[in-house]
């Protein structure tokens, strides 16, 4: 075994190999020296396990492992992943789909300098945020909005804002957590806000609120269950009752809304405050998420009453998560197809995943089939439920169209889901009761092609 190491050349002399040749002129001599080190090192390993037990075959090994940690290291992480789970906002998967539009937007900016911070009409400095204000004044009927990076930076800027160094009342069922413990009352305390709880856990009333108001009080805070439900013995007052008590008190509420719809979800049998109607009942400040039932690119879009927004504007917390050009003009891209509402629901894919009919899953899932068909691949088709994910609509179950492939002899269903997983473009699936299941309500017909060869291939390989 020492008698191999002793075989393996110097780096230097490594270097000058002919196999390195056409690499040296792509890449720099210093890089390549440390890909040639990481691959000497895994030489030796398989020298040590007996791997390579022939010195003729040394430098070819690390001429091979060199290339390798080449092409990896120079393969993107994040890359096109093929969602065949039937959750719409996959959170792992990147939430929701850019629109064409919004994609045709981000590209015509992406290579180019832009007019991000020039008013081009008076030739003066002007906001970022003056591109999407315009179009969410339209849609919503706010006063006026400005857009940070994600709605957890809206909720934290708004309650900086608005309620540090006072009280900030909130019913004691809307005390979340939205994920990776970020929690609406460790989010207070981090901006300076005072917690004041009211009601109980499953009821609060309109008297909870007013008896808790005083000359500390800053907001009154509404969070809503975009992520989890309360049912059975329960009561929470919707804004239309606290209104009234917030004028009457001069105290502003606040709404975090979370997964933000502008679409009117309900005659799709989804019970979905839009952010419109809140508007138009009167709260003062509303916060929601881009990538999520707006069906755009991650931000946190805060509107409301100028007079606030102003104050917000002005909070030194603001610059520090703002976003860039390219979350702007996807964002923009994404609200100039809610100018028409009829189309929204089939340009929007987000739209488009939740709302499509059965008859449409189950046509795309005898397609799907038949094309495994070719490749001696034999699902069933059942109907199941997907679900929406990302923090929207929990306790909603849309039915669906599924491809289901039963275990078999010759199959193993772990395997097979972690060879998906591994695959150069991976496949996410369902499995349940040891069945790998497709589902139809978030593969693009567009994908089918690609989603039978990809999967034929890695079927074949595990087999």
């Amino acid at each position: 075994m020492k008698e191999l190491y002793r075989k393996i050349k110097k780096i230097d002399k490594l270097l000058q190999m002919p196999e390195f040749k056409g690499l040296r002129d792509i890449y720099s001599d210093a890089y390549l020296m440390d890909s040639i080190k990481e691959a000497v090192k895994m030489v030796r390993t398989q020298i040590n396990e007996n791997i390579i037990t022939d010195e003729n075959n040394i430098d070819s090994a690390i001429v091979s492992e060199t290339i390798k940690n080449i092409t990896l290291e120079q393969k993107p992480n994040l890359r096109k992943v093929l969602n065949c789970t039937g959750t719409v906002l996959h959170t792992n998967l990147g939430r929701a789909i850019l629109s064409d539009r919004a994609k045709e937007s981000l590209n015509n900016l992406s290579d180019q300098y832009s007019n991000l911070e020039l008013n081009l009409i008076t030739g003066k400095r002007g906001s970022r945020y003056d591109h999407i204000t315009s179009i969410l004044k339209k849609l919503t009927g706010c006063e006026d909005a400005l857009v940070v990076n994600n709605n957890a930076a809206a909720v934290l800027l708004v309650l900086t804002a608005l309620s540090k160094g006072k009280e900030a009342i909130v019913s004691r069922g809307e005390l979340v957590e939205i994920g990776g413990s970020f929690r609406i009352p460790n989010v207070m305390d981090f901006g300076g806000a005072i917690l004041k709880e009211v009601g109980t856990t499953n009821k609060t009333h309109l008297f909870d609120y007013e008896n808790a108001i005083n000359k500390e009080t800053g907001l009154l805070v509404k969070v809503h269950n975009s992520n989890y439900t309360i049912k059975g013995f329960t009561q929470s007052i919707p804004t239309e009752e606290l209104v009234p008590l917030s004028k009457k008190k001069r105290v502003p509420i606040y709404y975090d809304l979370g997964s933000g719809a502008l679409f009117d979800f309900s005659p799709y049998g989804i019970q979905e405050p839009t952010v419109k109607s809140l508007i138009k009942s009167g709260v003062d400040i509303l916060s929601f998420s881009g990538d999520k039932l707006l069906g755009g690119p991650q931000g946190g879009i805060i509107i409301g009453k100028k007079k606030l927004i102003d104050k917000i504007k002005k909070n030194q917390l603001l610059r520090a998560i703002r976003v860039d050009k390219l979350t702007l003009s996807a964002l923009e891209g994404t609200l100039i197809e809610y100018l028409d509402m009829g189309k929204v629901k089939t340009n929007n894919p987000t739209i488009n995943m939740l709302t499509v009919d059965l008859v449409t899953l189950e046509k795309k899932a005898k397609v799907l089939q038949e094309m495994f068909k070719t490749e001696n691949i034999l699902f069933d088709i059942k109907k199941l439920n997907s679900l929406s994910g990302g923090g929207s609509l929990p306790d909603k179950k849309f039915p669906s169209f599924c491809l289901v492939l039963d275990v078999t002899e010759d199959v193993s269903i772990p395997e097979l889901v972690e060879n998906l997983r591994f695959n150069k473009i991976p496949m996410l699936v369902r499995v349940k009761d040891n069945k790998l299941i497709m589902d139809l309500r978030t593969i693009k017909e567009e994908d089918f092609q690609m989603l039978v060869e990809e999967f034929s291939k890695v079927y074949n390989g595990t087999i």
